[in-house]
């Protein structure tokens, strides 16, 4: 009897999770493009920093955060507007403003000039 009340549960749990997953913002929080189909949540303070905020991002966008900046730097940014102004994220931003929604390309770091 314990595992059908467990298992009823569990659904209950999913049928809520499904409910909030459904109330997703239309937009990326990154390159404001409409979201496809694939979302991927973003700590805007890295969770290894602190952070707790989630923001929806398309996965190419998540990507090219991370590809971006380190924990520390997008820590010290704070801010999604923060995150934008780096130089290499104020490109890809220019280079994914016309693409669809669902469109995904290999992500690589940028190089750091020495």
């Amino acid at each position: 009897m314990v595992g059908r009340v467990r298992r009823k549960a569990g659904l209950v749990a999913a049928a809520a999770l499904a409910g909030q997953r459904a109330a997703v913002p239309a937009v990326c929080a990154l390159c404001r493009r409409p979201l496809g189909t694939r979302v991927e949540w973003h700590h805007v303070v890295p969770r290894s920093e602190g952070g707790t905020d989630t923001v929806p991002l398309h996965p190419i966008c998540h990507r090219a955060i991370h590809a971006a900046a380190d924990n520390g730097t997008l820590a010290r940014a704070g801010t999604l507007d923060a995150i934008r102004d780096l130089p290499a994220l104020a490109r890809f931003l220019r280079w994914i403003a016309d693409k669809p929604p669902d469109f995904h390309a290999p992500t690589r770091r940028a190089h750091d000039p020495a």
